[in-house]
C-alpha cells in the first residue's frame, strides 16, 4: 500500500478515475431512458443565434430614412437599403385571425398559435446573425439560415414568397421576400411550411413555421399567415 505524497497522489487520481467513470455510466443510462444521445457543440458552428427577448417594434439609427424604406417593397435585392445592425420585427397580428389563438407569448421570443382546424405556427425574430450574412446578397444569406438549421436542405427545394412589411393589415401595402420550404411527414401525417428571411445589414431574422393537418387546411394557414404576421421595419 503507498503512503507519502506519491500514494496520495495515486489514490486521488484514481478516486478521480473512479468519479468520472460513474459520471459517464449515468450520462449514457440517462440517454438510453430519454431517447437522447449526448451530443458534443461543434466548436466551428456560429455561435450568435439567440432569440430576441420580445418580438417587438425595434428603435432606429439617427439619420436614417426608415419611412422611405418601410413605405415600398423589400425584395432581397433591397436589403442594404436597412439600417445597419437594427433589427426588424414581427406582429403579433395572428391572433386577431379568425379561428386563431395564442398559446405561447413571448417565450424566449417565440409567439405561437393554435387554430381551430389544428394548425400552429410559431413565428421568432433572431438577432446577432452577422456570422451567417452573405455581404449585399439577402437571399444568400437566407440560404445560409436554412442550411444552418439543417444542412440537408438543398438550395434548390427553397421557393420565394412575401410576408407584409410594415403597413395596415387591412389595407394593400408593401411585401418582403422571404424563402419557404415546404414538406410534410408521411410518419405524421402533417403538411409543413418554414418562411423565414435573414436581412444581412440589419444582421437579424425572421422565421416563421407552420404544421396542419392537410394541405388545404396549410393553403389556408399561410394565406392568414401571410395577411396578419407583418414584418415590422425600424419607423421614425
Amino acid at each position: 500500500m503507498s503512503s507519502g505524497p506519491a500514494g496520495n497522489r495515486t489514490q486521488a487520481v484514481s478516486t478521480a478515475g473512479r468519479r468520472m467513470a460513474v459520471f459517464l455510466a449515468l450520462a449514457v443510462v440517462f440517454a438510453g431512458l430519454t431517447g437522447c444521445s449526448v451530443g458534443v457543440p461543434d466548436p466551428a458552428a456560429p455561435r450568435d443565434i439567440r432569440t430576441t427577448p420580445a418580438l417587438a417594434r425595434p428603435t432606429i439609427t439617427p439619420g436614417h430614412d426608415a419611412a422611405a424604406v418601410a413605405a415600398k417593397d423589400l425584395p432581397f435585392t433591397a436589403g442594404d437599403s436597412l439600417a445597419a445592425g437594427v433589427a426588424v420585427g414581427l406582429s403579433d397580428g395572428l391572433r386577431e385571425a379568425p379561428g386563431w389563438k395564442p398559446v405561447k407569448e413571448n417565450v424566449a421570443g417565440e409567439n405561437r398559435y393554435l387554430k381551430a382546424d389544428g394548425c400552429v405556427v410559431s413565428a421568432r425574430v433572431r438577432v446577432n446573425q452577422g456570422s451567417l450574412a452573405v455581404a449585399g446578397d439577402d437571399r444568400a444569406s437566407t440560404v445560409e439560415l436554412f442550411e444552418y438549421l439543417d444542412p440537408t436542405i438543398l438550395p434548390g427545394h427553397l421557393k420565394t414568397d412575401s410576408l407584409r412589411w410594415g403597413g395596415d393589415p387591412e389595407k394593400p401595402g408593401p411585401k418582403a421576400e422571404v424563402l419557404v420550404l415546404e414538406g410534410g411527414s408521411a410518419a405524421s401525417g402533417k403538411s409543413t411550411a418554414v418562411l423565414a428571411r435573414l436581412f444581412g445589414k440589419a444582421g437579424s431574422s425572421v422565421y416563421i413555421s407552420l404544421s396542419c393537418p392537410d394541405q388545404a387546411a396549410l393553403a389556408a394557414a399561410r394565406a392568414d399567415v401571410a395577411e396578419r404576421l407583418v414584418v415590422v421595419p425600424p419607423t421614425n
